[in-house]
This record gives C-alpha cells, structure tokens and sequence, in this order.
C-alpha cells in the first residue's frame, strides 16, 4: 500500500466481498493497492489488480513480487475487465471491488495536474495519454465548456466560470492548476458556510471530462456482470452522486428491483430474470472513526450486490463519451 494511502471502506469491502481461499478478485481501481493487500492478507486468494493509471502499475510492482503467484497487474480500463481477463485465461471471478473518482497518489502528485491546491501543469489524465484538460480549457467553446461544468461538477455558477474561461484564454493560455484554480475563485464568491474550495466542481467536472468517467463506470458495471459468477459480489465505492446515481439505478433495475438504469441507456422494455440481488438497499457509509481518521471517506458511499445463476443481460446501445452532454 503506498504511504500516506488509507484505503476508503476497507473493513466493509472485505466484508462485502468475504475473500475466500482458492477464490478470484479483482481490484478494478487498484490505485495505492490497499483493497489489493486486504484481500491478499484475508484469504489465500488470487487477486488480478487493474488500473488505467501506468504509474499504479508501477507503484504496486513490489506488491506483486511479495505476493507472486497471487497477485496479477494488468494496464487497462476496468471496463473492459471481462475481456482482459478472459485474455489472460480467467473465465469467471469470486469478487469486483471498485473505488470511483481520483486516487489519493493522483491527487497528492502535482505534476499529474488533479489538484487545485498543489501548482502543476493542467493534465488531469488517468492514462498520460489523449486530450488533457488544458486542452479542453484552451480549445473548447464557451457552450461546451458550460454543459461540462454544469452537468459534470453540478457549478450552479456554470455559466461565469465558462465565460471567465473563454475571457482568459484570450490573453494567454491556460496552462496550470493554479491559473486555471485563480480564474474560477475570481468569479464565484466564497461561501461563508462551506470550506469547500470554490474550484472544486470545475475541476471535478474536468476530471470526469478527460477521462470520460461516467461512461467508465457503465461500462465496468455491464463487465463485472459478465465476469462474475453466481454468488460472487461486486462493491463499488463512490464519492458523489454522479457515481452513485447510476451505480444505484443499474443495480436496481437489473436486480428486479424499481428503477431504471443509467439515464443514457435506454430503458429495457422487456421483463428479464434478475442478474443482481441487492445485500443492502441503503448505502453504506464509513463510521464516525474513520471519518476522523481518513477525511476524505466523509462522502464515501458503498453499494454491494451479488450476482445471480440468470444470465447477463449484457450491454444496452448508449452514448459514452458524455464529457459534454
């Protein structure tokens, strides 16, 4: 586990999950590895950790080697478990264990540009690879800018940061966090009740932009239905309601519950067996200690469901490059 790193609702995965010796899961967000190491230490279990980060890759090298044999690292999406999976020869799993949103080691690295509070360039990419949030900011038209800050970091002052955007950049580029941080404060007053940073949704809604997070997450949804087996259990750790929402609506509806799935798959018109059963219907959340403890698990939320004998009901036509719906 990296240093500094304190896995969110660690206890309550590894209850969820229940390891088992013998058993196989997978940690779809391995990040600093600390649901890898929980699950390796409970059980002796085998666990395939994937990230789409190279630099988890890396960091979770020594991991590896100390539990070789039992851990697997693989470079990739964890929407497209299923296949990676079924290419390394792994036909079903025992557990899916996701961690939505930004790691910590992303966040504390100031050269990966995630970070409002620590200077560093306007990056924001989970793969080091493709359009980077400077790009974005630089390049896209003010009504772009608007639905991504809007509908991704839910700014209800979308609108002035999208035009304080477009009015910068006229003058020069856009390059850092820390101008991009300094031109968002200058245009959306302080709240007097909130700590929270006036630039917080801005980035927020960038992040999930470049990565395309929400689309992410509807596709790693339908492969760990496809991956599981009956019986196995998929827990999914969110952080705010636009994971939450469609993690909850997609479980619902397919576990014969009431609901719809994500709002950019179209409803299935036909009645099908459950591929879900709920454990809990409520989310569960960290307690006062590790609150305390570990701040950012305060808006931790963990949704736990587990797969039925029913077959998949495989993957509805939807839109998945969402940044600027």
């Amino acid at each position: 586990m990296t240093p500094g790193h304190s896995p969110v609702l660690l206890e309550e995965v590894l209850t969820a999950l229940a390891p088992r010796d013998g058993g196989i899961y997978v940690d779809g967000t391995l990040g600093g590895g600390g649901y890898t190491r929980g699950l390796l230490e409970a059980a002796n279990c085998t666990v395939w950790g994937i990230d789409r980060d190279p630099d988890a890759i890396s960091r979770n090298a020594e991991l590896a080697a100390q539990y070789s044999g039992r851990l697997h690292l693989i470079a990739g999406r964890f929407g497209d478990m299923d296949t990676l999976l079924r290419n390394n020869g792994i036909a079903g799993v025992d557990g899916v264990a996701l961690d939505l949103g930004v790691s910590s080691p992303q966040i504390d690295t100031a050269e990966r540009g995630f970070s409002f509070s620590k200077d560093g360039p306007l990056d924001m990419r989970m793969e080091r690879a493709g359009e980077s949030a400077a790009d974005v900011v630089n390049t896209a038209d003010e009504a772009d800018l608007l639905r991504i800050v809007r509908n991704l970091g839910e700014e209800r002052h979308a609108r002035r940061v999208a035009r304080a955007i477009v009015t910068a950049r006229g003058e020069a580029l856009i390059e850092t966090t820390a101008q991009l941080a300094d031109i968002v404060r200058a245009v959306i007053p302080k709240s007097r009740t909130s700590h929270i940073d006036p630039a917080t949704r801005t980035f927020q809604a960038l992040r999930i932009h470049v990565n395309d997070e929400l689309g992410e997450l509807d596709r790693g949804l339908i492969a760990a239905e496809r991956i599981l087996r009956p019986g196995g259990r998929l827990a999914v750790v969110a952080f705010h309601s636009l994971e939450d929402r469609p993690v909850k609506a997609f479980l619902r509806a397919r576990g014969g519950g009431e609901g719809h799935g994500s709002r950019h798959m179209p409803e299935q018109p036909d009645r099908r067996a459950p591929a879900w059963r709920l454990i809990s219907r409520r989310a569960i959340r960290p307690g006062d200690a590790e609150t305390a403890l570990n701040p950012r698990a305060r808006s931790a939320r963990m949704r736990v469901a587990e797969r039925t004998a029913e077959p998949s009901w495989g993957s509805a036509s939807s839109s998945t490059k969402r940044g600027a719906e």
